[in-house]
């Protein structure tokens, strides 16, 4: 058999759901039968399944990896004249919730290494405006939260760790939520743990800032039609908890998979360093690798790129232009040449799949398609 008719894509929900139909149908049944539809008991169940995995007292489910992080601002007071430190290299929604809350996006420039928020980048940016840090945990592995908590504490200032890519990763032997006074979660449905449409989830040791999630997220009532403050409409729904419950039993095994699989990547690709330069993972960090991210070198990224789809080998650039040069952040006043390794990084990125779905013949045939390319 030709390996070129071996196809390897980026994401495979119909292999997932098909292993799962009869667990999945069987939950939507239930909650049709039930006809509660909104922060009904799967969703209170979620709740404590996801503070448990996430080491964290407070779990609250939203409508999106957006609300949660526009939610956790207002929690914490943010709003106009306030700055948000955060990385410009990162999905839109990290700095569009900044901007929605009225506050300023600050950008501080990534670890080449990583791609996560530099810290020691991130303290220079502190200013008396600054009322809170936002590391992103990108690619399915952690921001250095040691330095950061450093960095916060020394300031007096609050993390709120944007870790819409990274349910399941640790960093010193602590859970994600273990680090920050909030921490988000996106559902999504090609994240690691996944919906089959939106969702989302705020994470926070704090009694005081759970209390204000419940308020927000239900139109800032404080029971009844009784109204705290102005809130909003974000509620997780009934049915995706009810998927999501479904799915996070096999959360674990998927994510050793992912780090299985990208292993063999490491092992196939070794000895490319003159092309590519492979993931690097943070010491102390468990990696549940979202995303399998490389850098092309000398300009031929995009070449790789054609290359790899002429293979039937599908890939994508996360993310092809930084957000301080994006034409929705003109206002804040960057210019190209500002934060030169989110620039760069956006020239040399390219993810791989690495999803859990994919078997040893299919990661073979990439890592195979690769080396051809560069022979």
């Amino acid at each position: 058999m030709e390996d070129t008719i071996i196809k390897a894509g980026m994401a495979d929900l119909q292999a997932q759901h098909g292993a799962l139909r009869a667990e999945l149908t069987a939950a939507f049944d239930e909650v049709m039968d039930s006809c509660q539809f909104g922060l009904g008991p799967n969703v209170a169940a979620l709740e404590a399944e996801i503070a448990a995995e996430s080491g964290t007292a407070h779990a609250l489910g939203v409508n999106s990896g957006t609300d949660a992080l526009l939610l956790a601002m207002e929690a914490l007071g943010i709003g106009p004249g306030d700055e948000v430190i955060t990385s410009p290299f990162t999905f839109v929604a990290t700095a569009e919730t900044i901007c929605l809350a009225g506050a300023t996006p600050v950008f501080a420039d990534i670890d080449p290494h990583t791609f996560n928020l530099d810290p020691e980048k991130t303290a220079a940016k502190i200013t008396s405006k600054t009322k809170a840090i936002m590391p992103v945990h990108l690619f399915g592995q952690m921001a250095d939260m040691t330095k950061f908590g450093e960095i916060a504490k020394a300031h007096g200032l609050p993390l709120i760790a944007d870790g819409a890519q990274a349910i399941g990763a640790s960093q010193n032997g602590r859970k994600m939520g273990e680090w920050a006074e909030i921490s988000t979660l996106s559902f999504f449905p090609t994240k690691n743990l996944g919906a089959c449409g939106d969702g989302g989830m705020i994470l926070t040791p704090s009694a005081e800032i759970a209390e204000e999630v419940r308020v927000l997220r239900f139109h800032g009532s404080g029971g009844g039609y009784i109204y705290k403050r102005v809130g909003y409409c974000s509620r997780l729904d009934e049915m995706q908890a009810a998927f999501l419950r479904v799915k996070a039993k096999r959360l674990t095994a998927w994510n050793d998979q992912r780090r299985a699989n990208a292993g063999q990547y490491l092992d196939l690709l070794a000895d490319l360093d003159e092309h590519i330069t492979l993931p690097a993972t943070l010491s102390g960090n468990h990696h549940i690798y979202h995303q399998f991210t490389l850098r092309v070198r000398n300009g031929r990224r995009d070449d790789l790129q054609k290359y790899l789809a002429s293979r039937n080998v599908s890939s994508a650039v996360y993310y092809p232009l930084s957000l301080h040069v994006q034409q929705g952040y003109v206002h804040l006043g960057y210019t190209q040449g500002d934060l030169p390794e989110s620039e760069l990084a956006t020239q040399e990125v390219l993810s791989l799949p690495v999803h859990p779905d994919l078997n040893s013949e299919q990661i073979a045939h990439v890592a195979a398609s690769i080396r051809r390319f560069f022979e």
